[in-house]
């Protein structure tokens, strides 16, 4: 393939120096309501969760301390510690006495001196964001192995260790591990504040688990982030990835079981893509997220090997069950009686009723015969039990080629019920694929495009990588009896500690904004419609410099409750388009209309944390319209209108 940078200036500069080039610009959509289209998957349009881009931990999950438990690979990464002058004492990371099997490791301090002061800090990411008034809740572990005879107090502060909230902790400690909890309410407000535990005393006093949290937080998580994913109202949750659930190692593979339960037994594990899960967010918030939002669990599981990409390491066919056990007890987690032991855990957790998970994955991204071999072990285990289960079988990384061919070539004579794609493709081949599902087998297995997103120039998150995805939305719209399931990734990332772009919400300490992808996702979203309309337009098809594109894409539906036809219009070009429009008889438009658009003055123009609303949906009102009538379409926009009808 050509430079993408090449073919996309080359297609831009053709379209705008000449448009006779092109086919007549005023062009005619014809909607046909005499034959109704394939209904529109009701699970359609949903969110990929995986903990890159620091998404988890330093983002959703609403913890502000970074390495609360002193796990990870630097056991003291992000924490500091100050001795007065002429202090006598020493600090270290222990392990003779854990606080717990999965909390091995904890911080010491040895002191020889009564009265010099000792701070040990943590500005979490970035700093601790505080808000005057509000509470924040403290809690620690504290063990005195050699009588301390001191004082132990936590404070907020500014960057000059100024206090802005302060509490003593006590001036007695056990020599077995013990919690403290407090509430600290900060008189100002502080974007960069810091945490400060103050010693003043002599002997041996050790801390694990220093936990701070916003009394603001919906089961541990952010606000603000969780509101991004409310006004998405995704129809699934596929969680908790990715390349995250393969691990670069069988031994970093992600284990749902050391995710649930109290959060100071939960085992941390350090992620291949770069940095430490605390785990604070688990299965069993994963699942809580997904009831809350109203969506389905697609949850996903490791198939006894670790990421091929980075080369892989297969678990020994003849020791798959542990692999196999961990999804049947998911499953009895998830959904068993109330006699069942995973079932009591699941209660114990505070949900006693299931969550009725339907799907689970098994793998990512696999191929091949190692893959191919592992995962009946997977489907006849779970078929036996829970035979209304349904499994999703993992495609390649590539999204065409010979891995590709192969993986459908085994699902469809293995009888795969869905098979899960990813596409992460420069704009111009999404704009040249929209018709990709066209061709799809009716009769063989369903796709959910697990994992998709344009990857414009530099891998911005720009208004051109969003109109290549709306282009492309329109073919999984238009084929929903066939690709059933579909999600952006990945969602988050983190200003500052990314590993991956582009994304579909960024944020940092204080402030979230959703890209021109995340107002696409939500405008399509938002106007599904239950049921697709056969539409066709004249003069389609257009050729530059040797590739075939469209016109305009576009995908129209309709809504049996608010009797609504829905049409969706995305113009990739430079130039406007006026279109006439001409609907059938079958459906009356009453002549009221609404008219969303998603637009902006140049095709590489992105929202920022300055401007957080350049690129994002305007709505106008329309009236008079009739069956027929002519619009005027943006150049570089995506549009949809609702036209109110008198029913179908």
């Amino acid at each position: 393939m050509r430079s993408t940078t090449i073919i996309l200036t080359l297609v831009f500069l053709a379209v705008s120096l000449s448009t006779s080039a092109l086919a007549n610009p005023d062009h005619v959509l014809k909607v046909d309501p005499s034959s109704l289209g394939p209904e529109v998957s009701s699970l359609l349009y949903g969110i990929f969760f995986e903990d890159i881009n620091h998404a988890v931990d330093g983002g959703l999950y609403a913890e502000m301390i970074r390495n609360r438990s002193f796990e990870h690979q630097d056991p003291v990464e992000g924490w500091f510690a100050v001795f007065e002058s002429d202090c006598k004492a020493t600090f270290s990371i222990e392990t003779d006495r854990p606080l717990n099997k999965n909390n091995t490791k904890y911080l010491s301090f040895e002191i020889q001196s009564d009265d010099k002061l000792i701070s040990l800090s943590n500005d979490g990411y970035d700093g601790i964001p505080l808000k005057k008034g509000e509470r924040y809740l403290f809690s620690v572990f504290v063990r005195s192995d050699e009588e301390y005879n001191g004082e132990i107090k936590v404070m907020l502060a500014d960057t000059k260790g100024e206090p802005v909230a302060e509490k003593s902790l006590g001036t007695a400690f056990s020599s077995e591990w013990e919690k403290y909890s407090v509430e600290l309410q900060p008189n100002e407000s502080l974007d960069d504040g810091r945490l400060i535990i103050t010693m003043k005393g002599s002997g041996k006093i050790s801390f694990d688990m220093v936990s701070l949290f916003p009394e603001e937080n919906w089961n541990g998580m952010r606000i603000d982030l969780l509101e991004m994913l409310e006004e998405l109202k995704p129809a699934f949750v596929r969680f908790p990835g990715g390349c995250l659930v393969e691990g670069d190692s069988l031994e970093n593979a992600y284990r749902w079981k050391d995710t649930i339960g109290p959060i100071e037994e939960r085992k941390t594990n350090y992620n291949l893509w770069g940095y430490h899960q605390s785990y604070g967010i688990g299965f069993y918030e994963y699942l809580l997220l997904s009831e809350h939002l109203g969506a389905e669990p697609i949850p996903i599981f490791n198939a006894g090997m670790s990421c091929q990409v980075r080369g892989a390491e297969y678990c020994p066919m003849d020791e798959m069950d542990e692999w196999v056990q961990n999804v049947l007890d998911f499953i009895e987690f998830a959904n068993g009686p109330s006699d069942s032991l995973w079932d009591s855990k699941r209660s114990e957790l505070g949900h006693p009723e299931p969550f009725n998970v339907k799907y689970i994955g098994i793998g990512n991204e696999n191929w091949g015969t190692e893959y191919h071999d592992r995962f009946p072990l997977f489907r006849e285990a779970v078929k036996e039990k829970y035979p209304e289960i349904t499994i999703i079988f993992s495609g390649p990384p590539s999204y065409e080629g010979a891995s590709f061919n192969r993986a459908w070539r085994w699902a469809r004579s293995n009888g795969i019920e869905i098979l899960d794609e990813h596409m992460y493709a420069v704009p111009e081949w999404m704009l040249r694929n929209t018709d990709r599902y066209d061709k799809y087998d009716r009769s063989g297995p369903k796709v959910m495009l697990g994992e998709y997103a344009a990857h414009a120039a530099g891998t911005r998150n720009t208004l051109q990588a969003a109109i290549a995805e709306a282009a492309l939305m329109t073919g999984l719209e238009r084929n929903s009896d066939i690709v059933i399931m579909a999600a952006y990734a990945p969602l988050f990332n983190r200003e500052g500690w990314s590993q991956w772009t582009p994304d579909l919400i960024w944020f940092d300490n204080t402030r979230v904004y959703g890209t021109p992808s995340y107002h696409v996702q939500k405008l399509f979203n938002d106007n599904t419609g239950d049921v697709i309309i056969p539409s066709s337009l004249t003069d389609e098809d257009i050729e530059i410099i040797g590739y075939w594109f469209k016109s305009l894409y576009h995908v129209c539906s309709y809504d049996y409750e608010s009797k609504e036809l829905i049409i969706k219009i995305v113009n990739p070009w430079p130039e406007e388009k006026k279109l006439r429009i001409e609907i059938g008889e079958e459906v009356q438009i009453t002549g009221k209309a609404e008219m969303i658009s998603i637009t902006s003055d140049n095709i590489f123009d992105e929202n920022t944390f300055q401007n957080p609303d350049k690129v994002r949906p305007k709505t106008v009102g329309m009236s008079d319209l009739s069956n027929e009538f002519t619009l005027t379409f943006s150049g570089n926009s995506v549009t949809v209108l609702r036209l109110e009808t008198t029913g179908l």
